[in-house]
């Protein structure tokens, strides 16, 4: 059977910056941008125009803190994009990140206890639901928790719940790896941890058991679709997810994936379109049900001319 990617397969990401009339370019992410609300309303009219209607939302703020309060804050910059954004599409499907790295003083997707001596889960779990409960309040359409925390499903969907958004669907980062493919999304979203690393809670990259694992918590947490993170490099964990659960899955084809086909292309070692074409197929046949990637609107410009 042949494996042909469509516009219902994607996902496009959007970073959302705080200002006016501002479409920021970023270093080392060619083609990508931050952009405060007024412009993001005109960039998703143009990938809703090429037929891509699902998005994800990440938000950077101006403040930061170490409990990661502007996150969750009544006028939280993401809360206020959903807001906009369900004024002037009804047909958009929007996705939010839930996550704390950045919107913390010290970069980790974790409230840390007082010693800085590791994360304080209950506060984390804490932070994650609020976050989640003002994106939902919104309009959010789904929340994806990204944090790595434990029973962070389960609590997101219990304050969704309690709180009358029973419809409100979760999207797991239930295998996200502790990757080295994630350094032009850090440099979108400041979110680059300011000491140590990921690696105590994200997984490891040579561990496939461990993130089969986190799929099945996710699964009876109540995640509406578990998500493997990164994409190119987990194709056999996308596989076997495929194979073992019968549950809606998606996989990040992430900005570190992106930013080597678009360098490549730059230095005229590969086709652009032929290669992304081949990666998406490669993530779709190993049994993604939905792909984010960076390359949406490209494709779906790509797929017109078909």
């Amino acid at each position: 059977m042949s494996i042909n990617i469509t516009k219902d397969d994607l996902i496009y990401p959007y970073f959302i910056q705080e200002g006016v009339n501002k479409k920021s370019a970023i270093k080392s992410f060619p083609g990508v941008y931050r952009f405060s609300i007024d412009r993001l309303l005109g960039d998703i009219e143009e990938t809703r125009q090429l037929g891509v209607r699902k998005i994800l939302l990440f938000g950077i703020p101006l403040s930061k803190y170490p409990d990661a309060r502007s996150a969750y804050a009544l006028d939280n910059i993401v809360a206020r994009a959903v807001k906009k954004i369900k004024q002037e599409f009804r047909d958009i499907v929007v996705m939010t990140d839930v996550c704390l790295c950045a919107y913390t003083t010290h970069g980790h997707c974790r409230v840390l206890k007082k010693d800085a001596k590791g994360p304080d889960n209950k506060k984390t779990l804490e932070a994650l639901s609020k976050i989640a409960l003002s994106h939902a309040a919104s309009g959010a359409d789904w929340v994806a928790p990204s944090a790595m925390a434990k029973n962070q499903v389960s609590a997101i969907r219990k304050t969704l719940d309690k709180n009358g958004f029973k419809d409100t669907k979760i999207m797991g980062y239930s295998a996200k790896f502790a990757s080295n493919f994630y350094g032009p999304f850090r440099n979108a979203a400041s979110s680059a941890p300011r000491s140590g690393d990921r690696r105590p809670y994200q997984l490891d990259f040579r561990d496939g058991k461990q993130a089969l694992k986190k799929i099945v918590d996710d699964i009876k947490e109540g995640a509406d679709i578990v998500m493997v993170k990164p994409a190119l490099s987990y194709l056999d964990v996308i596989k076997e997810a495929r194979s073992k659960f019968n549950h809606s899955l998606a996989a990040y084809n992430v900005s570190g994936e992106y930013a080597f086909v678009k360098y490549g292309a730059r230095q005229g070692l590969w086709d652009e379109k032929k290669m992304v074409f081949e990666i998406l197929a490669s993530i779709k046949r190993a049994g993604a049900d939905l792909i984010i990637t960076y390359h949406a609107k490209d494709v779906a410009k790509w797929l017109k001319e078909l």
